[in-house]
């Protein structure tokens, strides 16, 4: 699991090419904000499968595995959990370090439970 902050206007997708240099999954499963070209040819060059459904105005529409995309859900159940935590949803903590670690701690409880 790789987790990571950045400040609140920058996209999601803009973080997955990095956080995934330090991992190697089998499939990535995203929404279709992550839709992008330069992801997915990515994602197929070191042989992940691509679960992401394609943007509606795309002029070749791409497969979908949707029963793997339900798989999703998973992950967003654990973000409505570590979002539950009032420290985390408010982020009292204002330094980058101080509320990483405190998502960190809250995801290992998370995890744990």
């Amino acid at each position: 699991m790789e987790i990571d902050v950045t400040p609140g206007p920058d996209a999601d997708i803009s973080q997955a090419e990095p956080m995934l240099e330090n991992i190697d999954p089998d499939a990535f499963l995203a929404d279709r904000a992550y839709d992008a070209d330069r992801l997915i040819n990515r994602l197929t060059e070191r042989r992940i499968t691509v679960v992401i459904p394609p943007k509606r105005n795309r002029t070749t529409q791409r497969e979908t595995d949707f029963a793997l995309y339900r798989e999703r859900n998973l992950v967003e159940r654990f973000f409505n959990k570590l979002k539950q935590l009032r420290a985390i949803a408010t982020r009292y903590g204002k330094l980058k370090s101080t509320f990483l670690a405190a998502v960190q701690f809250a995801s290992i409880i998370i995890l744990l439970n």
